[in-house]
């Protein structure tokens, strides 16, 4: 990744205190730094020069010189936030949607767990019926997977009607899988979705932004994503992509696990819609 305020962001919560000082300095003057030595940096910092170079070389820098020299390549101007204002101009705010949804992308690779994530795929697999709930911005979300899994030969059905999750989960079995998609985690009907399916015996699995949430207590396997969106931007993309990202690892990982089968199944979709093209 070349973005270095993007790398910043990413690898804060992991930094000491010191380093989260010479990360919010930067964040806030990078347009700045190339005409500071290393010592002038460190006492605006109020830290020790060997930190600046820690900090560097946590961002895959070789010292403070490559960091300098990253961010004034990278003009100065990058936009990592999502406010985007009024004063923007289009380019500005594209600029800003990029970032965010790169953002969104890095952090999330970071929070997502590995075996949770073979977890889900591995109980998709082994699935008689696979129930997918997302109301709102995450009905396009879920009508995306089932799209996905059908093309691998996979009984799925998305829900986008709160009294259809309702009835759907209450149908479901041991042998089927419930997936609740939800940003917040705290949409009441997705959460009441798991829960019904829980009970009758179904394995559910929540795709979720990071953190605890109501959908979680209900949820067998935990999908974590990670984004900024407030409720300023909640129709941004970031939230979305991240979802649409972790749904595509996990089709291309069954269609593999599956072999024939499925790839028969993709072809046999694929003829079946030759007809609906020119």
């Amino acid at each position: 990744m070349n973005n270095i305020l993007v790398a910043i962001k990413v690898a804060y919560d992991d930094m000491g205190r010191a380093e989260k000082r010479i990360a919010d300095w930067i964040t806030e003057h990078n347009d700045k730094l190339f005409t500071l030595s290393i010592t002038e940096l460190a006492a605006k910092c109020d830290c020790g020069e060997a930190t600046i170079v820690r900090f560097a070389r946590r961002l895959g820098l070789s010292g403070y010189q490559e960091l300098k020299i990253s961010l004034a390549r990278e003009s100065g101007n990058q936009r990592i936030s999502g406010s985007v204002s009024a004063e923007d101009s289009p380019f500005e705010v594209f600029e800003k949607v990029a970032n965010g949804i790169e953002l969104s992308l890095e952090m999330t690779k970071k929070v997502l767990k590995p075996e949770k994530l073979l977890k889900a795929a591995e109980a998709i697999i082994n699935a008689d019926r696979v129930a997918i709930y997302g109301l709102g911005n995450s009905s396009s979300v879920a009508q995306d997977m089932q799209h996905k899994l059908m093309r691998a030969g996979i009984n799925a059905v998305a829900y986008s009607d709160n009294h259809m999750q309702a009835i759907s989960a209450s149908h479901l079995g041991e042998k089927d899988v419930a997936v609740g998609i939800s940003h917040s985690g705290s949409s009441k009907d997705i959460v009441e979705a798991l829960r019904l399916a829980r009970e009758r015996g179904a394995v559910t699995i929540a795709i979720t932004n990071q953190g605890r949430s109501p959908i979680t207590k209900q949820s067998d396997i935990v999908l974590n994503t990670a984004s900024d969106e407030t409720q300023y931007s909640i129709l941004a993309l970031n939230s979305r992509i991240s979802q649409l990202a972790l749904i595509d690892s996990l089709y291309f990982y069954i269609v593999y696990s599956l072999d024939d089968d499925a790839r028969k199944a993709i072809d046999q979709t694929e003829q079946a819609l030759q007809s609906k093209k020119f």
